[in-house]
């Protein structure tokens, strides 16, 4: 038997990792204080959650490809049983 890698199972899917929650602290006086370095996370956060949700969007388009192509190939290993 012959075992063959379709190109969806080629690809080696990297792991979406999502991006840490920026901390707020609770005082008003330390927002101001660190308000240039809180700005700074809250819009490193809002840019690397935005890659994450594309990651996210492209690791399901490709979930679904294979599970297509495996489908299909169980419908050959069925009609192989017959």
């Amino acid at each position: 038997m012959m075992i063959v890698a379709t190109p969806a199972q080629a690809a080696v899917a990297a792991p979406c990792l999502a991006p840490e929650r920026p901390f707020l602290p609770q005082s008003r006086e330390d927002m101001r204080r660190y308000a240039d370095l809180l700005r700074a996370d809250f819009e490193t956060y809002i840019a690397e959650v935005q890659t994450y949700f594309r990651c996210l969007d492209e690791e399901r388009a490709r979930a679904f490809v294979e599970a297509r192509e495996v489908t299909e190939q169980y419908g050959q290993f069925q009609r192989a049983q017959e």
